[in-house]
């Protein structure tokens, strides 16, 4: 940064003053925890010889504030992939299951947007197709924040839910999946190149509920890669300029992770490992009948408060994910 003509190229500039900024705080959040920690056999010194219960709960609360607190500080420094601190594109799918996998799709819906809520991200719906009855069939979810991607990409894989059915008139119990894709949205520094010849660029109405011009145009887009098939819609935008930009940036952003994928599915072969990272493996349930359980089968992280993962309390599982937790069948009966 002290380097003559650094501010030649500012956007390349910003990014490193970002950078520093990230690990200035990183920094400092470590020399806070290492002088708490520095602090503690103080405090139990005191507490011995208070002898009194006040000191002794001071103490306890202090160690476990300071555990928590260093929980977090571990994971953020566990997000050092190359695109960690990337925003997010994140898809979800109905599977089979009619209305049912709809209505699923939409509670993952507002979980994610409540998570995101939590970590103070940005989120925006791209596109969303809505379910004939309730719910929806698919969503499309830009995230905008620090190690967004970091974050969610613990939760690429299918999801699954058993449940009573509201919509099941016998009132039995069903079982339903949507598939959840998390992408980073990679920066344009990162060379992906598109032919015009391979995209196939429909436009039509946009849907929704209105107003400004949103479905009164032919405002929406849709690009196919011919090449593989992939397709990407954008509708959230007047502007059927501003739409195509933004469904061209999520196309490259999935065909970079398609490249990804085909290093990683080579990697798993030569580790006998094959089929580990793959898309439509399941990877979490959610049963809320005839008991209550979610239950991580990657890392075994559970819990029984259901309604708060569905809150969009999901801190356990993705710091679980990151720090390559596997917990036994026999801890998971404990808790």
């Amino acid at each position: 940064m002290t380097v003559s003509g650094f501010w030649d190229q500012r956007e390349a500039a910003q990014k490193i003053m970002s950078e520093a900024t990230r690990l200035r705080e990183q920094l400092k959040s470590f020399a806070e925890i290492e002088r708490r920690v520095d602090d503690l056999p103080l405090l139990a010194e005191m507490a011995r010889e208070d002898g009194g219960a006040a000191s002794a709960r001071e103490l306890e609360q202090e160690f476990v504030t300071v555990s928590a607190d260093f929980d977090r500080l571990e994971v953020g420094f566990l997000l050092a992939g190359p695109h960690d601190a990337a925003n997010a594109i994140l898809n979800i799918h109905a599977g089979a299951g009619g209305t049912e996998a709809c209505d699923w799709s939409n509670m993952l819906l507002r979980m994610f947007q409540r998570y995101c809520e939590r970590r103070g991200f940005k989120v925006s719906i791209m596109d969303i197709l809505q379910g004939e009855e309730a719910g929806i069939k698919s969503v499309t979810l830009t995230v905008e924040g620090e190690n967004a991607y970091g974050y969610l990409k613990a939760e690429t894989g299918v999801h699954r839910l058993v449940r009573i059915s509201p919509f099941n008139a016998a009132g039995k119990r069903q079982t339903s999946f949507a598939s959840v894709d998390v992408v980073a949205e990679i920066d344009d520094d990162v060379a992906i190149e598109v032919a015009e010849k391979d995209l196939r660029v429909d436009v039509y109405r946009a849907g929704g509920h209105g107003g400004q011009g949103v479905n009164t145009t032919d405002s929406a887009v849709r690009i196919t890669h011919l090449p593989t098939g992939l397709v990407v819609t954008c509708q959230n935008e007047r502007s059927q300029i501003k739409n195509r930009a933004a469904a061209l940036k999520v196309l490259k952003s999935r065909l970079y992770e398609v490249e990804m994928d085909k290093k990683r599915a080579e990697l798993e072969k030569h580790y006998s490992e094959k089929g580990e990272i793959g898309w439509g493996r399941q990877i979490r349930s959610y049963v809320l009948q005839p008991y209550q359980m979610v239950k991580d089968l990657r890392t075994g992280e559970a819990t029984s408060n259901t309604q708060a993962v569905l809150d969009g309390d999901l801190d356990a599982f993705v710091s679980a994910f990151l720090k390559g937790k596997k917990r036994s069948d026999a801890d998971v009966d404990e808790d």
